[in-house]
C-alpha cells in the first residue's frame, strides 16, 4: 500500500472518528432533549432508541480503531501475521453487534403506530446489509488465514532450500 493511500485512508478514518465522537457527545444529547417532549403513547421509544444509537456509534468507533491498527500493520509489513487476526475478529464482532442493534431498532419500532411498517422493513434490510458486511469480513479473514499459512510455508521452504545450498 502506497504512502498516499495510507495517508488518505488515515485522514478518512480520523474524519469518521471525529464525526462519530461529535454525534455521540453533541447530537445524541440534543436528540435526547428533543425526545423528552414525545407523546405518551410513543414515549417508551426514547430510552431504547438512544441506547441503540450510542451502542451503534460505539461499534462503528471500534471498527475504525481496528482498521487503523490494520493499516499500521500493512504499512509495517506485518499484516500477514497472527496479530492481525485479533483486529479482524474484533471487526467481525463489531459488525455483528451493529447488525443486531439495527434489528433491535426494528423490533422496538415495530409495535404500535410510531413508524410505518415500510420503515421497519427498511430497517430490517439495513440490518441484513450490515450482517452481510460482517460475513464479507469473515471471508476476508479466511483469505488472510490462507495468506499467512502460505507465507509460513514459503519461509519454511526457503529455510530448507538454504540448508541444501
Amino acid at each position: 500500500m502506497g504512502n498516499l493511500t495510507v495517508l488518505a485512508l488515515r485522514l478518512v478514518l480520523v474524519a469518521l472518528l471525529a464525526g462519530s465522537l461529535f454525534v455521540q457527545t453533541v447530537m445524541v444529547p440534543l436528540l435526547a432533549g428533543d425526545m423528552e417532549g414525545l407523546d405518551p403513547d410513543v414515549a417508551y421509544l426514547r430510552t431504547p432508541t438512544l441506547m441503540i444509537t450510542v451502542l451503534g456509534l460505539m461499534s462503528a468507533q471500534v471498527v475504525l480503531v481496528c482498521v487503523w491498527r490494520l493499516v499500521t500493520m500493512v504499512r509495517r509489513g506485518t499484516v500477514f501475521s497472527d496479530g492481525a487476526f485479533r483486529y479482524v475478529d474484533v471487526v467481525i464482532g463489531a459488525f455483528t453487534a451493529a447488525a443486531l442493534l439495527v434489528f433491535a431498532l426494528g423490533v422496538v419500532l415495530a409495535p404500535g403506530e410510531a413508524v410505518p411498517p415500510g420503515i421497519v422493513l427498511l430497517i430490517g434490510g439495513a440490518g441484513l446489509a450490515v450482517l452481510g458486511v460482517a460475513l464479507i469480513v469473515l471471508v476476508l479473514r479466511m483469505l488472510l488465514a490462507q495468506a499467512v499459512a502460505r507465507d509460513v510455508e514459503a519461509a519454511r521452504m526457503r529455510t530448507e532450500l538454504d540448508g541444501v545450498i
